[in-house]
């Protein structure tokens, strides 16, 4: 299994926008996925950034690293997001995997904290993330917000 930039490849470009959108998107928002997606492109050490784990070339999981989670603290960032493992590969370590290649690449990239958004409890607590405050969707939902250190 291999993790790879979904930019990187025309052929994973388009499977991976698709894969982004059947986790997280609906009827109504197939183009802001492949907008945003296909606009990342640019340069490399901007974001965001589009990533998925290949299992023999198929797409079982992905994570994205955003300005922001499309939330009321605009303020902060690197966000990581996205993160789904498909069910059938779960608690195996992946998700686990996918964090810590989000927060090299986040450190390779000069930043010291990295934040996510989550209405899950205790997951990312093990994982070594804090609680950071607490956040707003766009739907007046609160949700809460996390963050770890890269420095540390």
């Amino acid at each position: 299994m291999k993790i790879e930039l979904i930019t990187k490849d025309n052929n994973l470009l388009e499977k991976g926008i698709a894969y982004f959108w059947k986790q997280w998107g609906n009827d109504s928002n197939f183009d802001f996925y492949r907008d945003c997606i296909e606009n990342s492109v640019s340069d490399d050490n901007a974001l965001p950034k589009f990533y998925v784990l290949l299992d023999h070339n198929e797409i079982v999981a992905c994570y994205a690293l955003l300005l922001n989670d499309i939330i009321s603290r605009q303020d902060i960032f690197p966000w990581f997001a996205c993160l789904f493992v498909d069910e059938n590969y779960r608690n195996q370590g992946i998700a686990k995997k996918l964090m810590t290649h989000a927060l090299s690449e986040c450190k390779n990239k000069g930043f010291e904290t990295v934040y996510l958004s989550t209405d899950l409890e205790n997951f990312y607590e093990k994982n070594g993330w804090s609680y950071h405050a607490n956040g707003y969707t766009i739907f007046g939902e609160e949700i809460k917000i996390y963050s770890i250190s890269l420095t540390s």
